[in-house]
Parts: structure tokens; sequence; C-alpha cells
């Protein structure tokens, strides 16, 4: 598989270790061996030395529990992410404010630490396409899991402040003894075409220029292609008829599972496009001529979507002629 079309988070044939989450001896025998390693997360941003994640030792002074209330109990919150190659365990940890961080980052922006040499801490949406298939995998994986954890400290049953245990993959209510494991929202992604052209669309607040195909979470009670239909039909008004899968990604901003397909539009005549204002700002019929401008830098409208997403998987292997 070319890198044009390499989809980021895929997998990284990580060993998740998952028995180890309830063997409270083992992940403590795990985390007092030397090779023991933490992935600290700052605002939701990874630390990054170069284009690798880098990992501090276990008991690391910036991984300390301060005792300042939320944002300690935000530190205390660490993830067994699994096993690297050599048997040593991977955390994730968030890591709260320190004095003098600053108060306001834009993306682009790398953020240093003053106990850390020689790391950064960047956007992961940024950087993910040069991460290789594991750091993604630890990234995405540490990310969407923390992301839960910040929105998940009451129980939803009671409301009482509930407890992280099974290495951060479960919170307990310790009021009512409710469990509560981490969720991942499905979301149906498709490439959209008629005959040789493809449908491409722009939400809202997106920078100019910036084009994908169209997205959707998937609703209770809805299979995956009933959504694709749905959504289709709900955002240009078009009506797709064939259905099919082609792959899946983890999308971590904050915990999504995008599921992508694609959708024929049947019939000689090419729909008329009618876009949901609130959905959609501008769609276009997009030849495959025109598509390969697209990536080729050589269209003044419209940019391809980020390396490693895969809205771009779906869009170049359709250019490729790799969809089936």
């Amino acid at each position: 598989m070319g890198h044009l079309d390499r989809i980021t988070f895929g997998g990284g044939g990580l060993d998740r270790a998952a028995a180890l989450r309830i063997d409270s001896e083992g992940c403590a025998a795990l985390a007092a061996r030397p090779g023991a390693r933490v992935l600290p997360l700052w605002r939701g941003r990874v630390l990054l030395a170069e284009d690798r994640l880098a990992g501090l030792p276990f008991d690391h002074e910036v991984l300390a529990d301060d005792g300042a209330g939320d944002e300690a109990d935000a530190a205390g919150e660490t993830v067994l992410l699994g096993r690297d190659a050599a048997g040593e365990g991977i955390w994730a940890r968030r890591l709260p404010d320190w004095p003098g961080a600053p108060e306001t980052v834009t993306p682009e922006e790398e953020v240093a630490h003053p106990a850390i040499e020689g790391a950064v801490f960047a956007e992961l949406r940024g950087r993910m396409a040069t991460l290789d298939a594991r750091d993604a995998e630890l990234a995405a994986m540490g990310r969407a899991v923390l992301n839960w954890h910040a929105s998940h400290r009451f129980c939803a049953a009671c409301g009482a402040r509930s407890q992280v245990s099974q290495a951060g993959w479960r919170r307990d209510c310790p009021a009512c003894d409710t469990p509560h494991f981490p969720r991942t929202d499905p979301v149906v992604i498709m490439l959209v075409t008629h005959g040789d052209a493809v449908l491409l669309g722009r939400a809202p607040g997106w920078p100019e220029r910036m084009y994908s195909v169209l997205a959707g979470f998937v609703e209770p009670g809805e299979t995956a292609e009933a959504a694709v239909r749905r959504e289709v039909a709900e955002e240009v008004g078009v009506a797709v008829g064939h259905v099919g899968y082609v792959a899946s990604q983890p999308w971590p901003f904050p915990a999504s599972l995008m599921l992508g397909f694609h959708a024929r539009v049947e019939g000689a005549e090419r729909p008329v496009l009618r876009p949901d204002p609130a959905e959609i700002a501008a769609a276009h019929w997009v030849s495959r001529q025109r598509l390969a401008r697209i990536f080729a830098q050589e269209d003044a409208e419209i940019r391809a979507p980020l390396r490693g997403a895969i809205a771009r998987h779906l869009m170049w292997n359709w250019l490729a002629g790799r969809m089936d």
C-alpha cells in the first residue's frame, strides 16, 4: 500500500495485555520494571521526539500526583496500553498544566515542558501521518481512553464521583456499584460515486478549500449501511443504491470508529445536489480527472484530506481503480 492511501491508527500489532487489566499485582510488577514507560498527554497533545512518541520512566517526577484536587485526579488516570516487543509495559497518563504553561495554544504550536528534555507536546491530528503504525495505535488508544475518563468522572446512574479501576479500562461507582467502560462512537464515512464522478462536500466553518467525503454518526438501532443511506439523503438529498464496506479507522477526536463505505448512485442521470445548509456549506460532483489534479495539488478550489485519514484512503483508492 502506498504512502498516499495508508490509514493512520489502522493498527500496529500491539500486545494490549488485556488479561493484566484485572491483575493488579501483575500490573504493579510490570510498572516496577526499569523498562516501564508512560506516554504523557497534555490537553490532548502527544509528547514527540522528532517523529516518535516519547515515553517517560514510570516514576518520572513530571508524572507525580501533586494532590491538587481535580487536576491531580486527572493526572492519576493512568491507562495500561499494553506491552512492547520486549515485554515492557506502556501506559498513558493525562498531564495537568504546569506552572508557566501557556493559557492558549494554536493547533500548529508545539509546547515544551521545562522538566522534559528533547521532546515537545504536539497536536496529534497534524502529525499523525508521520508516526509509524505502532506509535499511531498507542497514540489513538491513549488519547481516546483518556478523553473518556475526562468526560466520565461521575456515575451516570447516581451522580457520585466514580473511581478508576482495571488499569484504566473501567470506572466503578463507590455509591451504587455501577461499572462504566470506555465507549467508541461508530461513524460512517462514505465515498459516494456516480459513474466517473465522486461527491465531495465541506461543512460550515471548515477552512477554505477543505473538502472531504460525507460522514455521520450511526444512530441507535441502525445498521451501518442504513446510516450511509440516511446521511447521504439528509446531507445532500441523494438516494444511493449499493453500499459496500471498505475499511475502518479509529479516530480519537474524541473517540470514534470511522467505518468506511463505497456508496453508488444508480441511474443514467446524475442527481442534483441539495445540501442541507446546517450540515453542508458546499457540495460538488468531482470528475476522476479533477480528483487527480486535487491530489497533485493543482486545484485552486479543493485540497485533498490529511495524509493518513480514511477519507483520503477512500478517495485515492477509487482514483487508482482499487476500490473493488
